[in-house]
């Protein structure tokens, strides 16, 4: 059946309601099969507030993530505050902040959600953005200004309740030589009653690296054992450090409670005139603990500071019709060096260095509604996916390897060399052996002088790409936002205009009925 959680008189077009009604049934955990479930999901929404009906605010025009910061915030001027900081947003709905960009505004214009850094994409431009929209403002949005209420229903194990499953195994996907580490991770679903599609993610709850933990006690000079709360939930100091609370962001709300607990008169100036310093962007909890050693508010105080650790989203790398009560992923390991100390990527770090088999680790599946294989299985299919991007396309192929799909599949993959970083390459090269990979292109940046990108790989075979276009190929692409999922999206707009022998205005026009069809997909972040 088809779930209609959105009233009729809710303000988005068509395409914007299916895929909100999808993604609003998978944030609640709804079997769309059960009526009664559907039911009385339908019956915790909310009917809109008239003031929001009648903003004629539609269109949303900012929310388009080719839009730079500054014009996205000219689009939004004179509108109400949840609109302002929705325009703040990097504007690609990717859910990684457990939000849409919507609903993460309406929840930082009613007080409801405090952390404004929550947007992954948007990074430091965005939680700047949304700090000097709230600084400017007047206060809280009305309730009238917070369109849809985000009351779930759980069933099961969900974001809310995630699943204990065990790491089955975390392998190195690059050879030795390689600048990178990037894992083929198992996790073991069994008895979770988890089920997913191609394109979904999986949601992972990560643990704090135990050095920075460990180290932030001894700042304390404590061995962590003093009561603490969490969401109204008993804890003790050093398991809100360890598993609890982001120990990455500095909030005001530390700053604050630092400057109250100073005694020393510099040591408060300096930290007053750390609020809204650019200082912060590099600073982590225990850079400030080491840049002020005299400060040092009690530890059932200072965790009720810290944000709360968020889960990271990963996108599914198997298709469960092939590998059963199991989910894959691809980690890159993050670690690089900021303020002369190794920063390391929680999540990623977890998986290569902390996690071994059979310890658990907390999951839940983030649905992904519309990024997926097409339903026509002779559909052609374009994937673009460098690095750990190849990651939903492995699953894609699976899947339509699962569902003996006749049609046709080209993936593009690059990363930095190929004698180390061809990740997958025994499985792809079975899949172009078999027939499955109709074509294959790599892009190896560093095996020659002059770097070569996916990019380029599309536009070297411009006029074969375009005939696959024409004969109604899907186009998705998975990776970096910022960098690589712009200069695709530029290249395959100039590979309409010369293969196609279009104006760039027809280019555009042929590329946002793509779109709207939903053959151009984006999993990107």
């Amino acid at each position: 059946m088809s779930i209609s959680l959105l009233p009729d008189s809710a303000p988005f077009n068509e395409t914007q309601r299916a895929w909100l009604n999808g993604f609003l049934a998978g944030m609640l955990g709804i079997d769309e099969s059960n009526p009664a479930m559907v039911d009385a999901a339908v019956g915790l929404m909310p009917a809109p507030a008239e003031a929001d009906v009648a903003e004629g605010d539609d269109d949303a025009p900012w929310h388009d993530p080719g839009l730079p910061l500054e014009e996205r915030m000219e689009l939004a001027e004179g509108k109400p505050l949840p609109r302002k900081l929705m325009a703040c947003m990097a504007q690609l709905d990717c859910g990684a902040c457990g939000y849409l960009c919507q609903s993460y505004s309406e929840k930082i214009a009613s007080g409801e959600e405090k952390n404004l850094k929550l947007c992954v994409p948007g990074g430091k431009e965005t939680s700047k953005m949304l700090k000097q929209v709230l600084s400017e403002s007047d206060g809280a949005a009305t309730p009238a200004e917070t369109a849809v209420a985000e009351k779930r229903v759980t069933n099961g194990f969900s974001r809310q309740n995630p699943f204990p499953a065990k790491l089955i195994r975390s392998d190195s996907l690059n050879a030795e030589g390689s600048a990178k580490d990037v894992r083929h991770v198992e996790i073991d679903l069994a008895g979770s009653g988890l089920n997913y599609k191609v394109g979904d993610a999986l949601g992972v709850y990560p643990t704090n690296c135990n050095e920075l933990v460990a180290a932030i006690l001894t700042e304390f000079e404590t061995d962590g054992s003093e009561a603490c709360e969490v969401n109204s939930e008993a804890t003790t100091f050093a398991e809100a450090l360890n598993s609890r609370c982001c120990l990455k962001d500095v909030s005001d709300e530390l700053l604050e409670l630092m400057i109250d607990t100073a005694q020393d008169e510099l040591q408060k100036s300096q930290l007053k005139e750390l609020v809204d310093s650019d200082l912060l962007d590099e600073m982590d909890i225990l850079d400030l603990l080491r840049d002020y050693p005299g400060v040092r508010p009690a530890p059932a105080a200072f965790i009720e500071t810290l944000t709360a650790l968020a889960p990271r989203l990963y996108s599914i790398a198997s298709s469960q019709n092939i590998v059963g009560e199991s989910v894959h992923l691809t980690v890159g390991r993050v670690i690089k060096d900021i303020r002369n100390r190794p920063r390391k990527g929680v999540a990623s770090t977890m998986f290569s260095d902390r996690l071994q088999p059979g310890m658990d680790v907390k999951v839940f599946v983030h649905a992904s509604h519309g990024f997926g294989v097409p339903p026509a299985d002779e559909t052609p299919l374009i994937m673009v996916g460098p690095g750990t991007g190849i990651a939903p396309f492995r699953a894609f192929l699976q899947e339509r390897q699962a569902r003996n799909a006749p049609g046709k599949n080209w993936l593009f993959f690059g990363d930095q060399k190929s004698a180390t970083d061809f990740l997958y390459q025994e499985e792809l090269s079975q899949f172009v052996g078999s027939g499955l990979l109709t074509r294959l292109d790599t892009a190896f940046s560093r095996d020659q002088e002059q770097k070569i990108y996916v990019q380029n790989r599309m536009l070297e075979n411009a006029e074969e790409l375009f005939n696959w276009l024409e004969a109604g190929a899907w186009f998705t692409v998975c990776g970096d936002a910022r960098r690589m999922a712009v200069d695709v999206d530029r290249a395959l707009h100039q590979i309409i205009e010369q293969a196609g022998g279009k104006s760039p205005e027809e280019a555009k026009a042929y590329v946002k009925e793509m779109a709207a069809a939903g053959r151009y997909l984006r999993d990107v972040y």
